[in-house]
């Protein structure tokens, strides 16, 4: 255990972050591109847990999970920026 530990320790974490910024900025824009399909996975996602969603207003839900993908947009952007403006750049 404390070899794996020692291992971690020596990983850079700028590369997992910038795979964590890019997999977020996918999820962002798939929520801008295609939100009637993000809303219909969700549906079955609550569905196979035995809850049933509908919204009251699909314009305004398609709008909603619209704004939410550049929310989560911006919200990357912002963390990347501050945790790459303080640090230097190592990528391997």
């Amino acid at each position: 255990m404390e070899l794996f530990i020692a291992w971690l320790i020596h990983i850079p974490i700028q590369p997992i972050l910038l795979l964590l910024f890019l997999i977020g900025l996918g999820i962002g824009v798939f929520f801008i591109l295609k939100p009637s399909l993000a809303i219909e996975m969700q549906r079955r996602f609550y569905a196979k847990i035995n809850w049933r969603i509908e919204p009251i207003s699909m314009h305004k839900e398609l709008r909603n999970t619209r704004l939410m993908g550049v929310f989560i947009i911006t919200c990357l952007l912002a963390a990347l920026f501050f945790i790459f403006a303080n640090s230097p750049i190592v990528l391997f």
